[in-house]
Parts: C-alpha cells; sequence; structure tokens
C-alpha cells in the first residue's frame, strides 16, 4: 500500500515538472505569457516552433506513461490509473508553478497508451483527422477524449480505465472550457496544419 502511494505521489511530482516552461525559458521567453498562456506543449509549438514543441510535446507524453505503466505492470490497472491521473494533475496544476500549468492532453495520452494500447491505436488517426479537417487542436483534442471511454467499453477494458477515460474526458473538456467559448464565437486560434496556411493568434 505504501508504495502505491508513492509511487502516486511521485506521478503527481513528475507531472508538475513545468516541461513547457523550462522550454521557453531556455528559448528566452515566458511561455506563460505568449499565446494562450499556459505550459503545454500546443503553446510551446505554436509560440517557438517544432524544434521546441516536439520535444516537449514527447516529455509531456513520458510524465504520463511512465508512472502508468509501472503502477499497472506492479499493482494492476486501478493503480496504473492512480499513478497517471496523478500525472495529469501535476500537469495541470504544478506545485513549481503555482498551480497553472497545461491542459493535460499529452500527458493523459502517456497515459492512456499505457493503460489502453489497443484504443490509442485509434485515438491518434482521430486527432489528425480532425485537425486536418479543422485546424483546431482543441476540437481535436476534446474529440479523442471524449471518444475514449466509448472505444474503452467497446474493447472490454477493465472498469478502472472506463473510469479513468470518463473522468478525464470531462476534466480535460472542463479545461478546454475558454477554447470551447471562442469556437463558438469563431476566434479560437487555427493551427498551421500539414502545411494548411498559416496560425493566426
Amino acid at each position: 500500500m505504501l508504495d502505491q502511494v508513492v509511487l502516486i505521489v511521485c506521478g503527481y511530482l513528475g507531472g508538475a515538472i513545468p516541461f513547457g516552461y523550462i522550454a521557453g525559458r531556455l528559448a528566452g521567453i515566458d511561455i506563460r505569457t505568449h499565446g494562450s498562456g499556459n505550459t503545454g506543449a500546443t503553446n510551446v509549438w505554436r509560440a517557438l516552433g517544432p524544434r521546441w514543441g516536439v520535444p516537449v510535446l514527447l516529455l509531456d507524453l513520458l510524465k504520463g506513461f511512465v508512472p502508468a505503466l509501472i503502477g499497472a505492470h506492479l499493482h494492476g490497472d486501478g493503480t496504473g490509473v492512480l499513478a497517471g491521473g496523478a500525472a495529469i494533475v501535476g500537469h495541470a496544476f504544478p506545485v513549481f508553478l503555482g498551480f497553472g500549468g497545461g491542459k493535460g492532453v499529452a500527458t493523459a495520452a502517456g497515459t492512456s497508451l499505457a493503460v489502453a494500447p489497443l484504443v490509442m491505436l485509434i485515438l491518434p488517426p482521430t486527432f489528425l483527422v480532425v485537425l486536418w479537417l479543422t485546424r483546431y487542436v482543441s476540437l481535436g483534442s476534446m474529440v479523442v477524449c471524449a471518444l475514449f471511454p466509448v472505444l474503452a467499453f467497446a474493447f472490454g477494458e477493465p472498469w478502472p480505465v472506463l473510469l479513468y477515460g470518463v473522468l478525464g474526458a470531462v476534466a480535460i473538456t472542463w479545461r478546454h472550457r475558454g477554447n470551447i467559448a471562442r469556437l463558438r464565437a469563431g476566434t479560437e486560434a487555427k493551427s498551421r496544419t500539414f502545411g494548411r496556411g498559416a496560425s493566426r493568434a
């Protein structure tokens, strides 16, 4: 029991490492003063380009993948989703930055890859299709988060994974409430997708 608690706490602390903020500082900016103001990989990509965005994306993925994989391997799916979920909370509310971080999508993707790899065979292509059609990263993120529990149920994933999927979809959609308002108003930023057009603030 104690080792499970330690793993979950470590998941949070690892998730709270603000790789996006660190990348911004290395590049000479405070990423919190650019774009959406959060420290996630999407904002880093928009502000600094793929040179910084790709490493931050991979590191944010690993923040969820590593604790979830260790937890699931040592103690089962319940501990896996708790450790990965703690990493997502740490990313979104990092103690090292006054509890202001990213939206948690990349870290959630890493957690999901560890606990439900079959589901994750479908979600990345789905995200890319939505991104290609709409050029909205936020919309693609919300679509795949909503689709995760549906696919998890269809594939017969255990109940901890299903519960994680439902709670994660609700939480990440809530974190995107500003994006939802901008989508409805037609002012959400569009991304440069496969060379199609320029992004706008």
